[in-house]
């Protein structure tokens, strides 16, 4: 691993990348620790809340501050989540969009952040009023202080979406995933403090210290089970006909490849986010339906949990489907002159294909939900702090979107080395 990033280094262009990365990542870091006008310096604790725990999680941890990113990018998130589920033949103008190519999805990316602010709006709003009733962060409550510091928190996200497109237009990977893990990186240190105090501090006892070596094994077990889930893919043979070998032998044998989980660790965060949004859809409304929904959706009772990895099972198979799609990879091999030995071209190819990726997407869904849930279980057997499960579902999407970046990287280095060759 040492000697890709070394070579990553030595390429010119790649360092550029990483580079321009780490630098925006760093103005990221920089506006989480500056608070949002208005708000004092109040410690705001959500140990006891699972559901905001989860909300600072993916906000990179500035929500226990205010600072000007609170939000993080979780709006964006959101409305991403409502706008994917609408054009899927529920709006037929959105799902004409979802349809029309490139095209198509620039328009829905620009609907998207438009419900977005909406949505920032209106979640930074309640948030604020209810930390202001909770904690007194502010300093002068009232609406237009509220509605002056929503639309501070509105603006921060955004400014986000604007780094996250730069990360991803001029840097290393997706720039929302790499946000999303450069917050969860900076709070593992507080949370794995918080762990070891809980398990070893004052008045240690044998299931605390039976707890905290529980905790870095499954640390360890986490990191091992997302690497093998994110490698893991099944081989399809396919042939090349006679009239399309070119270069290659008469049988030439290949394979398509497809993931065991092509959806990555994206059904976890958007699970995340699901289970957020009533909440917070009821916290512009009533407090108290909020108050009992957070209690319901507090992911370390048994009930909640079961709510939470029936919706990753549901996003795996959502997002897999978005990405991966049986009847154009079925064009494709037959553009290319290419057949799986023993189906017919066209229509049996697709079902072939489609009913393979419904097979083991059930295995990869499987996995990632228990690797998901596991860190809750922990705290429940073991009576460990929030912190502990949040943080391990950290280590998911850490760990996925580490990968799917240095993958990325690889491929460009290795087309560059290619085109580099025929140049000479």
């Amino acid at each position: 691993m040492v000697s890709v990033f070394v070579d990553f280094f030595k390429n010119k262009e790649i360092r550029k990348k990483i580079l321009f990365t780490l630098a925006m990542l760093f103005v990221f870091r920089l506006g989480a620790g500056i608070p949002a006008p208005g708000i004092n310096d109040t410690v705001i604790d959500l140990s006891s809340n699972s559901i905001l725990s989860m909300m600072s999680l993916l906000g990179g941890g500035s929500i226990e501050q205010m600072s000007i990113f609170a939000l993080g990018v979780g709006p964006y998130i959101t409305a991403s989540i409502i706008v994917n589920l609408l054009s899927m033949d529920i709006i037929p103008p959105l799902a004409e969009m979802a349809k029309s190519g490139k095209k198509g999805k620039q328009q829905l990316d620009r609907i998207t952040r438009y419900l977005g602010v909406v949505m920032a709006l209106f979640q930074g709003f309640f948030i604020v009023k209810m930390f202001s009733d909770s904690y007194g962060i502010v300093d002068n409550p009232s609406v237009v202080t509220y509605l002056y510091i929503a639309i501070i928190l509105t603006a921060g996200t955004m400014f986000l979406l604007w780094i996250g497109d730069q990360i991803s237009t001029k840097g290393a990977g997706n720039g929302v995933s790499m946000i999303i893990m450069a917050g969860i990186v900076a709070g593992f240190p507080s949370s794995f403090m918080t762990v070891y105090n809980a398990a070893l501090g004052t008045g240690a006892s044998a299931s605390g210290i039976v707890g905290f070596i529980a905790y870095i094994i499954m640390f360890i077990l986490i990191i091992v089970l997302v690497v093998a889930m994110q490698m893991a893919e099944r081989r399809i043979p396919v042939q090349y006909s006679t009239s399309h070998t070119y270069n290659r032998t008469k049988g030439d044998l290949n394979h398509l490849p497809l993931k065991i989980n092509s959806a990555n660790v994206i059904p976890v965060i958007f699970a995340s986010a699901l289970v957020q949004a009533p909440q917070i859809i009821t916290s512009w409304i009533n407090q108290d339906a909020f108050n009992w929904l957070s209690n319901f959706f507090d992911l370390t009772k048994p009930h909640a949990l079961i709510i939470y990895g029936i919706l990753i099972i549901l996003f795996t198979f959502f997002y897999t489907n978005l990405t991966v799609d049986p009847d154009k990879l079925s064009e494709n091999l037959n553009k290319q002159g290419t057949y799986i030995p023993g189906v017919r071209p066209g229509v049996e190819t697709r079902t072939y294909i489609s009913k393979v990726l419904n097979r083991i997407t059930v295995l990869g869904a499987i996995l990632l939900t228990f690797i998901a849930i596991l860190p809750y279980i922990l705290t429940m057997l073991f009576g460990l702090p929030h912190s502990a499960a949040i943080g391990g579902t950290g280590i998911i999407i850490v760990v996925g979107v580490a990968m799917e970046t240095v993958k990325q990287l690889k491929g460009e280095m290795t087309s560059k080395q290619y085109r580099g060759f025929v140049g000479h």
